[in-house]
């Protein structure tokens, strides 16, 4: 799993696109005067423990928007497959010379890095015990947090060996549904509390947008590096900046598998959004 520097190079690939069907060029919008999609980088290049990032965007036509973007800002540009995220997320890490892949979706612009750091730390002191590693398998973090952490050798098994169409699409299902064939493990939040399906930071819909952009409002001028635990003491001392996506709370893609895939439970699954 080494270079031939003897240094693991871990590479975050931040798959993006424009052609959001909910809210299209979602990555796009204005966060504090930077695209949601800058700060999203921003915040996942404060990660200690990651070697290298790259945007990993679409070969679709509309998504120029993006490496024009990651041209002007310096960030490394892969573009692949539109729909097939495995097999985008897998040629980004050849292409990179990547031992581990980390995947971090381009709808957390409020990740926090340590939590990023904390799941890869995780990874790196079990290597020799887990085969994938993740924060949501099950989830405890406020939802928008999401880390998966893949060793190349498992992205390709994985990438040869899925067929079905929301394997491919997620890029990881077919790892961690398979724990028979898999050492998954797991990194729960220290403070033994579970946050998943009640606190939403994603970006989805444009409710999300208005509550993303409230909580930079409030913090980033003061704070550009603002952590978790400030949006969770923000949330607490204005309680109707959480009421602005309340609506969507709970809401996540696996509400369209949920009859496939084999580790996750109805507990997980999300409701309807209210309307």
């Amino acid at each position: 799993m080494q270079g031939v520097s003897g240094i693991v190079k871990i590479l975050a690939v931040v798959q993006s696109r424009c052609g959001s069907t909910r809210l299209p060029g979602k990555v796009m919008l204005p966060l504090a005067g930077k695209e949601a999609l800058v700060r999203l980088v921003e915040r996942v290049q404060r990660s200690t423990l990651l070697t290298h990032t790259v945007v990993a965007t679409t070969t679709a036509t509309e998504d120029d928007i993006i490496l024009d973007l990651c041209g002007r800002e310096g960030f490394a540009c892969f573009r692949g497959h539109p729909t097939d995220l495995l097999d985008r997320h897998y040629r980004a890490g050849l292409a990179f010379g990547a031992d581990v892949v980390v995947k971090i979706p381009s709808d957390c612009p409020l990740i926090d890095p340590a939590i990023i750091d904390r799941v890869i730390a995780f990874y790196k002191v079990n290597c020799g015990s887990f085969d994938f590693v993740s924060n949501l398998h099950p989830p405890s973090y406020p939802d928008g947090n999401d880390i998966e952490v893949i060793p190349m050798q498992v992205l390709e098994a994985a990438w040869e060996a899925a067929e079905k169409t929301f394997e491919r699409e997620h890029t990881t299902p077919f790892i961690w549904d398979n724990p028979d064939r898999f050492r998954i493990g797991n990194v729960t939040w220290e403070t033994g509390l579970d946050y998943s399906m009640s606190h939403r930071w994603v970006l989805d819909y444009w409710e999300d947008y208005q509550f993303i952009k409230r909580v930079y409002e409030e913090l980033y001028s003061e704070n550009p590096t603002f952590r978790m635990e400030d949006i969770l003491h923000l949330l607490t001392e204005k309680l109707h900046i959480g009421e602005i996506n309340k609506r969507h709370v709970g809401v996540n893609w696996y509400r369209h598998h949920i009859n496939e895939l084999k580790t996750i439970g109805h507990e997980q699954s999300a409701r309807k959004p209210v309307l």
